[in-house]
């Protein structure tokens, strides 16, 4: 199964590299000439993935159309592309495995349903868990869920995917594995705020539980299983990306947290923190299927340019509940 990549950044070469581990070839396209010509010249993504030695089974190209002989694709462009960059490739029925992770904004579709709506013949799959770029790519222990409505598509896709130190859990749970890795960017960029306001490990620790308590609500709400959203593709992305600064979202919550503006802390486009666009679509997306979730909420006016201090005496003035 030859494997194409969608996607040059940090998280898309790792994974080219994880799928080139057996010694298969895989073609990685790259939107950034500069990361084309690393990867070719010097087996290295110095602009995305510095360090880290690439084997030469992973070719890189700046032509999308390159990619449409390869048995199945991972599509690693930041959620809110994946419909345009899906647009510039005809994959037929190729299987598209999508790594990104949000919510489309206007539509408030996943990024299953939209490559669904791009690719209505292609079969969808799903890459998601606890996952930095740089440990998978130095061959740390790492799990991941892989979602695939068709049960023998999706063992086949673990299987070619997994390694010694990279373990995929096969499900048939597509809308569950998607909701966690959309909705735990947007608690990331919460519990950096309490980080960078200084508020203290118990504050963290409470908004992960009641975090994850607005997650499962609004899972269950639009299909996804209790049990996929306390996996690998949920809880425990969940608790990596809340305590990390390796982690986007969570250090662009601790500038927030500190008094910085999101827009300074966006200007930067070659780095994407997900849940800063996921956040707003997300609060719409839980209107409309009337699931309440403060915290979300919260980080929505933070992001608008609300105050640390008065968003946070407002969570904590909500009137008392039954814990649920």
């Amino acid at each position: 199964m030859k494997i194409g990549v969608i996607g040059g950044g940090a998280w898309g070469t790792a994974l080219a590299q994880v799928a080139a581990r057996g010694g298969e070839s895989v073609l990685l396209w790259a939107r950034e000439p500069d990361v084309v010509t690393s990867i070719n010249t010097i087996h290295e993504n110095s602009v995305f993935l510095t360090g880290v030695t690439l084997p030469d089974t992973i070719r890189a190209t700046g032509t999308i159309g390159d990619l449409s002989g390869c048995d199945a694709l991972l599509v690693v462009a930041p959620a809110q592309h994946v419909r345009s960059v899906l647009g510039d490739i005809d994959s037929g029925a190729t299987p598209l495995v999508l790594c990104a992770k949000g919510i489309e904004a206007g539509t408030q579709l996943l990024v299953g349903q939209v490559a669904g709506q791009v690719h209505p013949q292609a079969p969808i799959a799903v890459l998601s868990g606890p996952t930095f770029a740089h440990e998978v790519a130095a061959g740390q222990p790492t799990a991941v869920t892989l979602a695939c409505e068709n049960d023998a598509l999706g063992t086949a896709l673990a299987e070619r995917l997994a390694g010694p130190a990279f373990r995929t859990y096969a499900s048939n749970d597509v809308i569950g594995a998607e909701i966690g890795g959309a909705v735990k960017n947007v608690l990331a960029i919460a519990c950096g705020v309490v980080e960078g306001a200084g508020l203290g490990q118990n504050a963290r620790a409470a908004l992960i539980a009641r975090g994850f308590a607005e997650m499962t609500r609004f899972g269950l709400a639009r299909g996804a299983r209790a049990e996929t959203l306390a996996g690998l593709s949920g809880l425990g992305d969940l608790v990596l990306t809340c305590s990390s600064t390796s982690s986007r979202n969570f250090s662009l919550g601790v500038g927030l947290g500190q008094g910085r503006s999101a827009s300074e802390m966006l200007a930067d486009r070659r780095t994407v923190a997900e849940g800063a666009f996921t956040a707003p679509v997300l609060c719409q997306a839980a209107s409309a299927v009337g699931v309440a979730m403060p915290v979300v909420d919260a980080v929505c006016a933070l992001l608008d340019g609300a105050d640390v201090r008065e968003v946070v005496g407002a969570l904590l003035a909500r009137p008392l509940t039954r814990e649920a």
